[in-house]
């Protein structure tokens, strides 16, 4: 027996995420700085682990509601309505997901029939491509290598008219994955003045939204509330990735079906990580600034290092990633030149090809990582590049 014949079709559409698949790939080199993980070097702050130890000391153990306990949901709403503006009913606007990943599959499970297209703007983060291929839809992509990574609003609605009612959703994430860049108040109007009058669905993954530099984040929301779905949580703002607590706001009618998809999915997320959270939301607010300042700090370590041999990026203006140009001896290229900076320099970053079209000729760079790895990561690769010119 042919066992692949019994897999999905869908499933076999989809690629395995270049980004755990090449940190693996790379991981066993020797003296290896591996700069491939949007993975925070900072510890979870005490607090915040002190009210999971507590939770557990008091037997918290069970299950919870599948939606996530009341005074998570509580802390969520307020939590977004004091720092973003947003007004959601933490009893039919809020659910608790093991991470935004599971948010995201939950919800195009929820809206999407098959051959239902959603758009993607490109660079982008992998899981999109793939959570909207499960269920039979069909991704969009959308070139922003010539925009400085941004969606144009006129770009924007050529798609629109020229699918039509084949569109469901666009995905919109802000601060960007893989591009550190974001979107101010002004850019995201524009595209709230195209999107108004069509009937899609905003994806907002807005999980770096605690890690925006030059200006305050703007949800998008706050413009198309009801079309709007939000994703945020506390992987990378209170250093949480291992927690796996996301938090999806929407409109109840949307909210439900995503909620049912959830209960299948995971029935409820680990029940002490959601006092833990609690804690980060109520008395953790600030918890980020610390690191954001740090982290500032090492995107123009590793930005004016990269620069000074050629390999330009956008100003990343949140998150902790910067994008930045292939040598001109590796153009078209992008997997090679990673492959070559790990077995050569020892230094790991993620070849650009696998976010999509528009980054074929850029390589992911984390600076999330201690500012001494960085340090000697960039002089590795100042000294690879004039070695390949």
């Amino acid at each position: 027996m042919d066992l692949k014949q019994l897999i999905s079709k869908n499933a076999n559409k989809i690629q395995p995420d270049v980004i755990s698949s090449f940190n693996s790939q790379v991981a066993g080199i020797k003296d290896l700085i591996p700069l491939t993980l949007g993975e925070p070097d900072f510890n979870t702050p005490e607090h915040i682990k002190e009210a999971a130890v507590q939770a557990i000391r008091r037997n918290e153990s069970h299950y919870t509601d599948p939606q996530g306990i009341p005074e998570l949901r509580e802390a969520a709403t307020s939590y977004v309505h004091d720092k973003y503006g947003l007004d959601y009913d933490p009893k039919t606007e809020v659910l608790a997901t093991a991470g935004v990943s599971e948010a995201l599959l939950c919800t195009f499970l929820a809206i999407i029939d098959p051959g239902d297209e959603v758009i993607i703007p490109t660079p982008g983060f992998p899981v999109y491509e793939g959570s909207v291929t499960v269920p039979g839809g069909k991704p969009v992509f959308i070139d922003t290598s010539d925009n400085g990574f941004k969606l144009d609003p006129n770009k924007l609605k050529q798609v629109l008219d020229e699918h039509g009612d084949s569109v469901k959703a666009l995905v919109l994430n802000y601060p960007s994955n893989p591009t550190g860049v974001t979107y101010n108040e002004a850019e995201l109007r524009a595209l709230a003045d195209v999107i108004k009058d069509y009937d899609v669905l905003v994806i907002s993954d807005e999980i770096y939204s605690e890690l925006t530099y030059d200006h305050n984040h703007f949800s998008f929301a706050r413009l198309l509330p009801d079309q709007t779905i939000t994703y945020n949580g506390l992987s990378k703002s209170h250093a949480m990735t291992g927690w796996r607590v996301g938090l999806v706001f929407a409109k109840p009618a949307i909210l439900s079906e995503i909620f049912k998809m959830h209960m299948f999915a995971s029935f409820s997320i680990t029940t002490n990580a959601q006092y833990a959270a609690v804690e980060a939301l109520n008395n953790g607010r600030n918890d980020a600034q610390p690191m954001k300042k740090v982290y500032e700090e090492r995107r123009d370590l590793v930005a004016s290092g990269l620069k000074a041999v050629g390999l330009d990026s956008p100003k990343p203006e949140g998150a902790f990633y910067i994008f930045a140009s292939l040598p001109e001896s590796y153009k078209n290229d992008s997997m090679k030149f990673c492959i070559d900076l790990a077995n050569e320099a020892h230094v790991g970053v993620v070849p650009g090809v696998g976010f999509g079209p528009g980054g074929e000729n850029s390589f992911r760079i984390s600076y999330a990582a201690s500012t001494e790895s960085l340090k000697e990561a960039v002089k590795r690769i100042q000294e690879f590049v004039k070695n390949h010119e």
